[in-house]
């Protein structure tokens, strides 16, 4: 998911923008993930007995530590860039930059060359402490910012906020079972939670990110998930009356009159079925508020759109002579004015000085 997601970005973006820079660390992350021993779970006994799995797993750690170290050189500045405020804007210095580069080399050699206590603790520290933080400028973002901004930050904190904890958690996990001792044995004693809580973060992430990265550039995304949503509710509400109807009839009764009972249903639904389509609008209502497929609504859509598009050209302090003629070749094919493009470039300049 992670590498599919990163191709996406690669392919989407610009050089230097903030999607390239999320598709770099997708791909650190699915590395560092996998090589966390995952893979291991699938080998047979016999195959962790062969005289080449030793090495195979001094590799997974080399693999996993390097993830680990470019992870928290990564992951601040595009916090910078992605987020854009108080918080997170000294990440965007280059020499501050550097030195998280640095550091980060330091501390991959300090694993292999120092005892736990010291290199390994050290490193998960300070993923500990990076994922709080990003926690907390995700939702210092989120109450702070405005419009298009406010509403990626609400996305920002709710994909990653979430994968924040459950990977801070773990990284938290692993600095107390080295003090306690206990590092040596933990594969074998966390196995179900620590994986799965290690794993769930991005597994519900990634999803989150690539829809908000849909909404944000196909302005009828959400109308089509609100679509699936009415559609897949009315295809189960049916189904569940024809089981049980049928079904019930044939095990309590006899086959005729199950079958029997399968016409009813049949009839049933027929006669139910408006109200079961306002049963089905009110489940999407619920799913995706707010979203109407009319005239006004794909307009905003397609504002939004433009918006977004234009916050991300703006974020190198310029808009150069290429990115120029993709704007204008985007707000001619979403139908926006020259005049409402031009306010909305005002405003956003104003915002970001």
């Amino acid at each position: 998911m992670c590498l599919a997601l990163a191709v996406l970005l690669y392919r989407v973006g610009m050089t230097g923008s903030v999607a390239r820079m999320l598709g770099l660390l997708l791909v650190v992350e699915g590395v560092t993930l996998i090589s966390t021993g995952f893979i291991d779970l699938f080998l047979t006994p016999a195959t962790q007995e062969a005289s080449w799995y030793p090495g195979w797993l001094k590799a997974e750690e080399f693999v996993h530590t390097f993830g680990d170290c470019a992870m928290l050189a990564l992951y601040p500045p595009f916090l910078a860039a992605a987020l854009q405020t108080k918080l997170t804007r000294p990440f965007a210095n280059k020499r501050i930059q550097l030195a998280i580069v640095g550091a980060s080399g330091v501390l991959f050699f300090m694993v292999f060359l120092t005892p736990l206590q010291i290199g390994a603790m050290l490193l998960y520290l300070m993923l500990s402490l990076l994922f709080g933080y990003a926690l907390v400028a995700s939702i210092h973002a989120w109450h702070t910012a405005t419009g298009i901004t406010r509403d990626r930050a609400r996305a920002f904190t709710l994909a990653f906020g979430f994968r924040d904890i459950c990977w801070g958690f773990v990284y938290g996990g692993a600095i107390w079972m080295i003090r306690m001792g206990e590092y040596a044995v933990v594969d074998e004693d966390a196995t179900g939670l620590i994986y799965a809580i290690y794993a769930f973060g991005t597994l519900f992430a990634v999803p989150l990110v690539a829809y908000g990265i849909l909404r944000t550039h196909l302005f009828d995304i959400d109308l089509r998930v609100r679509w699936t949503i009415k559609q897949s509710t009315l295809a189960a509400a049916f189904v569940a009356i024809m089981f049980l109807l049928s079904e019930g009839a044939d095990r309590l009764l006899s086959a005729e009159l199950g079958n029997f009972a399968g016409l009813l249903a049949a009839a049933l639904v027929v006669f139910f079925l408006a109200p079961l389509q306002r049963f089905a609008e009110r489940v999407a209502s619920v799913a995706m508020p707010n979203t109407e497929n009319t005239p006004e609504y794909a307009a905003y859509r397609k504002m939004q759109v433009y918006e977004s598009a234009l916050a991300d050209a703006l974020l190198e302090g310029g808009i150069s002579d290429r990115e120029r003629s993709l704007l204008n070749i985007l707000r001619d094919t979403l139908g926006i004015s020259v005049t409402d493009a031009a306010s909305l470039e005002n405003d956003l300049q104003v915002h970001s000085a």
